[in-house]
Formats: structure tokens, C-alpha cells, sequence
């Protein structure tokens, strides 16, 4: 009998709507907004009964060296500038670290790229006959050399089924992004490199467009030549 009672359709109650009479104070809350409003409210009380609890266990004597580092600005509290936090040496330290991760990065994508070309090459060419035979006369010879251009035919394309063609056209997606990446990464290592030779010591100077023998739209520093001792 259950099974019955429930295949029959019954009306769907919902929720009242505002009145026309109270159309000017908005929406009706319904229950789930009740819900959440509820939760916010108790969320935010929680968090003033514990500060208020932190306030009245407080110790008058606490010292702790934050409290000299940071200064306040409307209420909020603003750490010092941490600009000058590290030394030169530990600067150009980093930065060698940094461009030497970014190094191992470019030279294991490189030998990605290479493995995977390889691959898709000796896929897309078909493997030469290499064997050397060695013929009596002349008629030899020439049967020998119409065997081995037959040979050489490659199969149709139409004749490789479609899941090795899907493979291959995601192979050279990867291939693609690949390239991109070690362009990208080659780009990053020699910005990087710029950069750690320009902290160095030594006078050096901005060439000017004219100064320029091949024009680029990257910039180029010209060093000082130092007598070495």
C-alpha cells in the first residue's frame, strides 16, 4: 500500500510570498536565509567571546619583540619594510640558487623535446633496408635493386588505423607545448643571467640605439674593460 500512496501526485506547499499589503519592506525572509543569517550571527559571537576571553586572561607584563617591529596605522597593525631583510651576498645567493632550478628545468625539457622528435620521426619515416648484398653480374644487380625500391614503398596513410593517428596528433600537441616551454624557460635564464651581472661591481652603461650594431629591442650594457692584475 505504500508503494501506492506514494505513486500518487500530490500538491507541492511552498513558502508564502510577501503580502501586497508589506511589498514596500521587501522580500520575505524565508527559512534557509534564516539559516545562514543564524550561522553569521553565531559565528560572530563566538569570535567575541573568545578576544573577550583573551582580554580578561591578559598578561600586563607580556613583551614580545613584534611589539617594537610594527607600528600602527588606523587600528591596524603594519610591519616594518623588509626591503633590506637580506645582505648583497645572500641576494646574488638566491638568485644563483633560482637560476640554477630554472637551468635543470630547461635542460630536462630539451631532452624531452629530443626523445619525442625522435620518436615522431621514425614513425612518420618509414625504416630503410640497410643490408649491403653483393651480386655475380649485372642481371643480379638489377633484380637486386628493383627488390629493394619495392621495398621502399611506404603504406598508404589511409591504412593506419585511427588510434594510432589520435596518438600521434596528441604526441605533436605535446611536442608543440614542449617547445613553447623551453622557449619560455630559455627566456626567463637569460633575463636572470642579465640581471645577476648587472648587480655585479664594475662601471657599466645603457648603449645607446645608434651604439648598436645589429638593432634589438632588448636592452644591451656595455662594461668597462678593468686592468687585471
Amino acid at each position: 500500500m505504500s508503494s501506492l500512496r506514494n505513486a500518487i501526485s500530490r500538491r507541492a506547499h511552498k513558502e508564502r510570498a510577501q503580502p501586497s499589503s508589506r511589498k514596500k519592506i521587501g522580500l520575505l525572509e524565508k527559512h534557509k536565509d534564516y539559516v545562514v543569517r543564524a550561522k553569521a550571527f553565531h559565528k560572530k559571537e563566538e569570535t567575541l567571546r573568545k578576544l573577550k576571553e583573551k582580554a580578561a586572561f591578559r598578561n600586563p607584563d607580556e613583551f614580545y619583540f613584534q611589539m617594537i617591529k610594527t607600528r600602527t596605522v588606523d587600528g591596524v597593525h603594519k610591519p616594518e619594510n623588509l626591503a633590506n631583510k637580506y645582505t648583497q651576498e645572500e641576494l646574488m645567493l638566491m638568485k644563483t640558487q633560482d637560476m640554477g632550478y630554472i637551468l635543470q628545468k630547461l635542460q630536462s625539457e630539451r631532452k624531452k623535446v629530443e626523445k619525442l622528435t625522435a620518436v615522431l620521426h621514425s614513425v612518420d619515416n618509414h625504416p630503410f633496408n640497410r643490408h649491403i648484398y653483393y651480386a655475380e653480374d649485372r642481371e643480379e644487380s638489377r633484380e637486386l635493386q628493383s627488390q629493394a625500391s619495392e621495398s621502399r614503398v611506404t603504406p598508404p596513410s589511409g591504412d593506419i588505423p585511427d588510434h594510432i593517428k589520435r596518438k600521434t596528433a596528441v604526441s605533436y600537441r605535446e611536442l608543440e607545448a614542449r617547445k613553447s616551454r623551453v622557449n619560455q624557460l630559455e627566456k626567463l635564464y637569460m633575463e636572470m643571467t642579465l640581471k645577476k651581472e648587472l648587480q655585479k661591481k664594475g662601471r657599466k652603461r645603457k648603449l645607446r640605439e645608434d651604439e648598436l650594431t645589429c638593432p634589438t629591442s632588448k636592452p644591451v650594457y656595455k662594461w668597462r674593460s678593468e686592468r687585471k692584475r
